[in-house]
């Protein structure tokens, strides 16, 4: 292992001054600064990040804990944050919770043990006040960003996130607009702020256009595939007339349109379907699905650069970012006559 006294006698000069050098302290001179780089590289020089972080009380290790990384909702946000951590010189370690509150304190407790900098927490959302594991996180002063809504349990600390709400709502009144009426509406888990935010943006939109929301056309659907499977299944049984389905998520909506489809429903003709997220899959399903595009790179930049700020020892304001819609094949103008139980009249 080449070390810093190796380059020192090389170059002829001190350990300090070679120190110096490879740190780009101001007392150094440029020319003795370019030859000291250049004969470390030469010689495989790589600098100990534990003895640094021990000289400056820092890793230079930023935590990332979410769900899983299979989720392809996170792809990006992921890829904007690691991306940007690079350019700063730190490294990203990742964590999964698999949405498991005590695996998630788990994570949590081992990124604390090896003295990240900071953390980036996609929550596991609960319904209680309060998270032991959180309490301990803001009286460590633990720089900490939550990547989405906080929730009251997680209220201490900033956060990046889309306007769900927003978004949700101009969505169905892109549905509105193509002349729906009776929209089916998917929804997520009750314990989300996501999911409460865009139910709440489909129904705000229903009260503007004078529709009374109907409790029988919202159905519990989850985050999955699967989940958006058993929904449309559920829908289908319980007989209701409907012309279009909004869906929470488009693994939701895609889940739902394979119930469809499989029936023999032709989406657009007989029914329209919306997802939101805008993932890949979105733009190359069977129909192509009208969706909101979450700023997900945006998301993970915004972060990146609040945890910079958090790290300099400012407070940074909590982000909430616009989302837009993406209209393509899977929405249209209602049929003539509405489908009823999702199975053509």
């Amino acid at each position: 292992m080449v070390r810093l006294k190796d380059i020192a006698h090389h170059a002829g000069l001190s350990v300090m001054t070679v120190s110096k050098a490879l740190r780009d302290a101001p007392d150094i001179s440029a020319a003795t600064k370019v030859r000291i780089k250049g004969l470390a590289q030469q010689m495989g020089y790589v600098p100990d990040s534990m003895a640094q972080g021990l000289r400056n009380r820092t890793t230079r290790l930023l935590g990332l804990v979410l769900s899983t990384v299979t989720n392809p909702i996170f792809a990006r946000t992921v890829s904007a944050i690691e991306e940007r951590a690079h350019e700063l010189g730190y490294d990203l370690i990742l964590a999964h919770t698999l949405n498991q509150v005590e695996r998630e304190e788990a994570c949590i407790r081992r990124l604390l043990s090896r003295r990240v900098d900071g953390m980036f927490i996609f929550p596991v959302y609960r319904l209680g006040p309060s998270a032991p594991i959180y309490q301990e996180l803001a009286q460590r002063r633990t720089p900490t960003i939550i990547l989405g809504q906080r929730a009251p349990f997680c209220s201490q600390f900033i956060n990046v996130e889309a306007d769900d709400l927003q978004s949700s709502f101009l969505l169905t009144k892109h549905l509105l607009e193509l002349g729906h009426k009776k929209i089916a509406f998917l929804c997520g888990p009750i314990s989300s702020p996501w999911a409460q935010e865009r139910l709440e943006g489909y129904r705000r939109a229903l009260r503007e256009s004078n529709i009374e929301a109907d409790d029988r056309l919202i159905f519990t659907a989850g985050t999955t595939i699967e989940e958006g499977e058993k929904a449309a299944l559920q829908l289908m049984h319980e007989g209701v007339e409907i012309t279009a389905v909004q869906a929470v998520s488009d693994l939701v909506a895609i889940g739902a349109a394979n119930i469809f489809l499989n029936q023999g429903i032709k989406i657009p003709k007989d029914l329209s379907i919306a997802g939101y997220g805008n993932i890949l899959m979105s733009e190359h399903y069977r129909v192509p699905l009208t969706t909101v595009r979450q700023p997900k790179m945006r998301l993970g930049a915004a972060a990146m650069g609040s945890m910079q700020q958090l790290l300099k020892g400012e407070q940074p304001e909590p982000l909430r970012l616009s989302a837009e819609i993406i209209v393509r094949g899977s929405t249209g103008a209602p049929p003539e006559i509405a489908v009823v139980g999702a199975s053509k009249s």
